[in-house]
């Protein structure tokens, strides 16, 4: 299937730029179909098809967040969610990877230097990115920037990706960690092309299979030269570039991407669970006639309908803070957080649920099956640790002193 532009709107160079969500919605209605319709086979392959990807690059999904500085569209982070959350709900694989581009790539094209911004952008907004900004491997500082070495895990949409999205712990030339004073290491994001890495050929999971979320390391030596103009600090604050939703930094946008993601798959769990039971007659009679499983169902609905409200309720209100020229508050980004963590619970609860209301419907090669095994995988997230939550708990007792920032991991106060 090909996606067919109007000739009034922009060409796949532009990749969206100018447009409205409602036109992204317009181009999501268009791509359902052929979603739906490749994510067996996106699952064997253990990545996703190259028909997918290439129309969701010429329909501007992957890069709808970027900034307009670099020809992007700089859609709004609650208008980003709407389409997210309808990719998660085709197939959890697909949403997970337009999430990830966009995350990756709107960081870094609003925080690395001007140099670096020719290189990456200089065909146009329409890249590809992968790769784990967690850090697992060593940047040493060099003259002009750092030589990074290391393994590194959870590539998401890797096989794809023209540009590489890399976490390392900053240390000194003689190889010790550098830390900052309040005791936490230094952490630098670096950017190289895809041909200097190589994957290891490990992916080969129980859920999320189609995202490839392969490791990787350096390609040819054990050492890599990164200029400094492709890196910035992992808890940057201002952005270089970009509209004033920048300010969420990594700590927001990270939270958003896998938000809108849980918010797709816990509503197709859910409307799956629908299609078996009320046509299922077993032993015990008409499934859907069973006063248990009917009051059990309703409770599973409001828990994820008001999951769904707080996290609509929160990311409106950002995006409005944004709109306004304005820097989410702490409280905004806490309630960002705990969002984030809510959703994936009330999902996970929802899942195990409706897997063990269909009993063997889920055992069998299903988009419930499937769904069931996304879910589980994706609540297993470093940003759904409990010590970010506990952050959140600490920030809503007053705990945190009122002028400190939310960083991906906890506020830096």
């Amino acid at each position: 299937m090909s996606l067919s532009l109007a000739p009034n709107e922009n060409t796949p160079n532009d990749n969206g730029s100018g447009l409205t969500i409602a036109d992204f919605h317009a181009r999501i209605d268009a791509l359902l179909p052929l979603i739906e319709e490749k994510a067996n086979e996106a699952e064997e392959l253990g990545h996703m098809s190259d028909e997918v990807v290439a129309a969701m690059r010429e329909a501007g999904i992957y890069t709808m967040m970027f900034p307009k500085a670099v020809g992007g569209a700089e859609v709004t982070p609650f208008e980003a969610l709407t389409v997210f959350e309808r990719v998660s709900y085709a197939h959890a694989s697909a949403g997970w990877c337009s999430m990830g581009n966009n995350v990756e790539g709107l960081t870094m094209a609003i925080y690395i230097e001007d140099e670096g911004i020719d290189t990456v952008f200089k065909n146009g907004p329409d890249i590809t990115i992968a790769g784990n900004g967690v850090p697992r491997g060593f940047a040493r500082p060099v003259d002009g920037g750092y030589m990074i070495k290391g393994n590194w895990a959870y590539g998401s949409g890797i096989h794809h990706a023209e540009w590489i999205h890399t976490g390392c712990f900053i240390t000194d030339e003689a190889g010790s960690m550098v830390f900052k004073p309040n005791g936490q290491p230094k952490i630098i994001i670096c950017h190289h092309p895809r041909s200097t890495i190589k994957l290891l050929g490990n992916w080969d999971v129980l859920g999320l299979r189609a995202t490839g979320s392969f490791d990787y390391t350096i390609a040819d030596a054990e050492e890599l030269f990164v200029p400094r103009y492709m890196t910035y600090d992992f808890d940057i604050g201002a952005p270089l570039r970009g509209g004033p939703q920048g300010g969420l930094g990594l700590a927001g946008f990270t939270a958003l991407g896998h938000t809108c993601w849980a918010l797709g798959v816990g509503r197709r769990m859910l409307d799956e669970l629908v299609k078996v039971m009320v046509q299922r007659t077993d032993a015990f009679g008409k499934s859907a006639d069973s006063p248990s499983f009917r009051f059990q169902f309703a409770q599973a609905e409001a828990k994820f309908r008001a999951a769904h409200a707080m996290v609509y309720e929160t990311w409106r209100n950002v995006s409005d803070t944004c709109v306004a020229g304005e820097l989410p508050t702490q409280h905004q980004m806490t309630m960002v957080k705990l969002s984030l963590r809510h959703i994936h619970d009330v999902i996970s609860d929802v899942a195990t649920f409706a897997h063990r209301s269909a009993r063997g419907a889920s055992l069998h090669k299903t988009p419930m099956q499937r769904f069931y095994r996304d879910v589980h995988s994706g609540t297993q997230h470093i940003l759904m640790a409990d010590q970010i939550f506990e952050e959140c708990g600490r920030a809503l007792l007053g705990l945190t002193d009122p002028d400190a920032q939310w960083t991906v991991f906890g506020v830096a106060d």
